[in-house]
């Protein structure tokens, strides 16, 4: 009778056992998951950021050559100014 016990308490313990594997596994890839969706959401805001500071600067550009061209065109008007005087 307590050979039974005995048998029956290590089996419950290797099923426990078992269990306790299985969660711990599944809780690993869980967290395996999570960290893979927080990389790639970290990846899209990082080229959402590049993206935009590429924008930024294309309309820095912009005007930038807009300043010059006006500048350029005020000169050209004051230096025909002067010649025609």
């Amino acid at each position: 009778m307590a050979n039974q016990q005995n048998q029956n308490q290590n089996q419950h313990q290797q099923q426990n056992q078992q269990q306790n594997n299985q969660n711990q596994q599944q809780n690993h890839q869980v967290a395996q998951s999570i960290k893979n969706t927080a990389g790639s959401a970290f990846e899209t805001m990082h080229n959402a950021l590049e993206a935009t500071e590429n924008i930024a600067m294309s309309a820095v550009d912009g005007t930038i050559n807009a300043v010059s061209i006006m500048t350029g065109q005020n000169k050209n008007q004051q230096n025909n100014k002067r010649n025609k005087q």
